[in-house]
């Protein structure tokens, strides 16, 4: 990737508000090459979206968790790898509170999910449901995080992952 389209990437995820225009002044190139490397980027996946980030617990949600989990051996015999990872599709599809979901490896666990739930209730429905329809997923544990009440001392933001692509 060249110089210039990461130091947009970076000025992208430490405000994606701004125009092509302001971009384009702070990148010291014209906003025509700024809209361009902005399209090549999205048609190439490199820039998959634009987003924001809310103060979640203003919106009603007051807990994000990250589970972690495992296959379970006998429901590993039972599935294919394609029957597994198409069930787990069809389960997240269904769960819009679900922001993360991946395999991986730490803590003696292969899949993570990070998810927003309104309250505790919320939550407890949820990691039920992953148990019973998330074709064998199993031995689920979960850092829970209030959002309500508790100051994180470092918010959800991306503007330090636009400092970090730079170095």
């Amino acid at each position: 990737m060249k110089n210039l389209e990461l130091k947009l990437i970076s000025e992208l995820f430490m405000n994606s508000d701004r125009s092509d225009r302001e971009l384009a002044k702070v990148l010291g190139v014209s906003q025509p090459t700024v809209s361009r490397m902005r399209n090549k980027l999205k048609q190439e996946g490199t820039i998959k979206e634009h987003t924001i980030i809310a103060d979640f617990a203003k919106l009603g949600i007051e807990i994000m968790a990250i589970t972690f989990g495992v296959w379970s051996p006998s429901r590993i015999k039972e599935y294919s790898e394609k029957e597994r990872v198409g069930k787990a599709k069809s389960f997240l599809s269904e769960h819009p509170n679900v922001i993360y979901a991946s395999s991986g490896q730490g803590l003696g666990r292969g899949r993570v999910m990070i998810t927003l739930h309104r309250n505790y209730s919320d939550y407890s429905k949820f990691i039920g449901e992953a148990k019973t329809e998330w074709a064998g997923l199993v031995d689920l544990e979960s850092f829970i995080i209030s959002l309500k009440g508790d100051v994180a001392p470092f918010p959800l933001s991306f503007r330090n992952l636009g400092k970090y692509i730079e170095e």
